[in-house]
């Protein structure tokens, strides 16, 4: 028993350093990025650490930054539209243009402008026709990126209250907040059971050092990759929760900064098979009405303790999506 103890322990060690990792690389994707730097971070050898992340990733550590900045490379030629192709390249880290154009085409099996292009063009498509069935393009890893869930919905949108919805949305500016945090890697739209099991460690942890009986405590949850760009078994989500920035977190529980800046935040009342609508709504139909474009922060949810669903099978969800103005 004290042996597995152990074993736990030191596992739950290895995946902390590991998040810190994670999180690291996200902050600094524009960067040049060194196996020693991202080491350092670790906490781990040079010589251990890349075999190391390659067993709690499953894929190498260059990998693994490249696939990001490809993700992000594609999700930035739709939603900033303004922007060249080489500024993309720039943003997100490659050091020319022909490398980054090189890489996607390898990748994504399209060059960036033939990308653009596409997902523009399917974009405003599925705006005049109120349609977001995007079966056609299974055959590619992504279809127009609104970076959160898969977009592939039985219900028509044109079938939700877009009217009520619109007027739900506000633009709040939001002062740098701490998180503490459990991390999933892998599938999960629609998955209660999931959800429920990660906030359930999440508490477990927090609740007996006194962190959720805190008046402004919130529950949030963040979205690290676009599920219409990254595998399905490579998404990345973290369960949250606010805690005070001397906060100190072991093991699986993580801590992260989420950046100041405004954020469009609309309400809804959704159960677990309409937070994919949702989320499209919000991408789809709002925000290219909005005067609005994405920024480049993390996208979350954010569940609110004044406020209950009248119907039981629901919740109240506020969903934050980072902005700029155009």
């Amino acid at each position: 028993m004290e042996e597995k103890r152990l074993d736990q322990n030191l596992y739950s060690t290895y995946l902390s350093r590991i998040n810190s990792v994670l999180d690291y690389i996200e902050q600094h994707l524009a960067e040049t990025l060194t196996l020693e730097e991202l080491s350092d971070v670790a906490n781990f050898s040079r010589f251990h650490f890349h075999r190391i992340f390659f067993v709690f990733m499953g894929e190498t550590l260059s990998h693994f930054i490249w696939r990001l900045r490809l993700e992000k490379a594609a999700v930035l030629l739709v939603n900033d539209s303004k922007k060249t192709v080489s500024e993309i390249a720039l943003d997100c880290g490659f050091s020319s243009p022909s490398s980054f154009s090189r890489s996607f085409k390898k990748y994504f099996e399209l060059t960036p402008l033939e990308w653009r292009k596409e997902k523009l063009a399917q974009s405003n498509l599925d705006q005049e026709e109120g349609n977001f069935d995007h079966t056609q393009s299974n055959e590619r890893k992504a279809s127009f990126p609104a970076p959160i869930y898969n977009r592939s919905v039985e219900i028509m949108m044109r079938r939700m209250n877009m009217e009520k919805m619109g007027k739900s949305v506000t633009i709040k500016q939001l002062p740098e907040t701490d998180v503490a945090y459990v991390r999933y890697i892998g599938p999960y739209a629609g998955d209660e059971k999931l959800f429920k099991t990660l906030f359930n460690k999440l508490c477990a942890w927090a609740g007996p050092r006194g962190l959720l009986q805190r008046p402004d405590a919130q529950y949030l949850i963040i979205y690290h990759d676009n599920p219409d760009v990254t595998e399905e078994d490579k998404l990345r989500l973290s369960v949250c929760v606010t805690v005070p920035k001397n906060t100190r977190v072991e093991g699986e529980i993580g801590k992260m900064t989420i950046m100041a800046g405004e954020y469009a935040v609309a309400r809804f009342e959704l159960d677990s098979s309409e937070y994919g609508k949702a989320w499209d709504w919000l991408y789809g139909q709002w925000l290219p009405q909005s005067g609005y474009l994405p920024d480049d922060r993390l996208p979350f949810e954010l569940y609110p303790t004044d406020v209950k669903s009248e119907c039981e099978e629901k919740k109240v969800v506020d969903i934050y999506l980072p902005v700029k103005k155009i």
